[in-house]
């Protein structure tokens, strides 16, 4: 496991992508189960306001720092060797590995999308990406809840497709619930968490420049491309995280050992 350390009470990973990918075939190799998100500070604020999606986020394998204002707060902490681990670089980087092995490489399931055909393209598109990825099914679920029935027949489709990495793109915290809740139902050794990705491989949405990302402003970006539907998050979420840090960066070094 990659060594973690905690912003808000959140457990993030102190690491970079390649010990991430590490793990995550380790834990396939080894027949583990368990689920990993790609944490960003949406999802950080939004366990601090629903006890269901803070368990779901504790109840995580392993959390990775998705958003720059997570890095840089554990940088602040003393943390200098964490890095960005970004859900749909994450997804790229582990694909690219996946294809590289060629027949026997790791088998992925693909659960999200906005509709079948956006989930069609996203398929098209990793493969003519990544010539040799065994993605060996995929299902874009409807925005409501899915009856009883319905879970079980995607249980059911996902077990028998053999995938060893379930990847999970219906947006926070609806995947980390939808993780905590079938972890236990699903045999597939990994699910993992990556938010927009599905969006961004699949062209459907641009992402935002380097520069910007590297610098925490891929939120304004990505507002200025999706007003409506993301200006409440972060007008809400974001003073909150600033405010937060404030305070637990204040505390510990209040409480940190005085030099002699």
């Amino acid at each position: 496991m990659p060594k973690t350390a905690e912003i808000l009470e959140i457990p993030l990973a102190v690491s970079d992508y390649v010990e991430v990918m590490d793990w995550m075939d380790a834990l396939i190799a080894g027949d583990g189960r368990g689920y990993l998100t790609a944490a960003a500070v949406n999802l950080v604020m939004s366990a601090h306001e629903d006890p269901a999606v803070h368990a779901a986020v504790l109840g995580a394998t392993l959390a990775v720092p998705d958003g720059q204002p997570l890095v840089w707060a554990l940088h602040a902490l003393g943390h200098a060797r964490a890095t960005r681990v970004y859900g749909p670089e994450l997804m790229a980087l582990y694909c690219a590995r996946a294809a590289a092995a060629g027949a026997g490489g790791t088998p992925i399931y693909l659960y999200g999308g906005r509709d079948q055909s956006a989930l069609t393209l996203l398929e098209r598109r990793l493969r003519e990406r990544f010539p040799g990825l065994r993605i060996v099914g995929g299902h874009s679920p409807p925005f409501r809840t899915l009856t009883p029935a319905e879970e079980d027949q995607v249980i059911a489709e996902i077990d028998g497709s053999g995938a060893a990495v379930v990847w999970v793109g219906i947006g926070q915290p609806k995947q980390e619930l939808w993780m905590a809740r079938m972890r236990p139902r699903l045999s597939a050794p990994l699910l993992v968490g990556v938010g927009a990705a599905f969006d961004f491989h699949a062209g459907l949405v641009p992402q935002a420049p380097p520069w910007m990302q590297r610098n925490g402003l891929e939120w304004t970006y990505r507002l200025y491309r999706e007003p409506r539907r993301l200006w409440r998050r972060y007008a809400r979420y974001n003073p909150q995280f600033v405010a937060g840090f404030a305070r637990q960066y204040l505390r510990e070094r209040r409480s940190a050992p005085k030099p002699n």
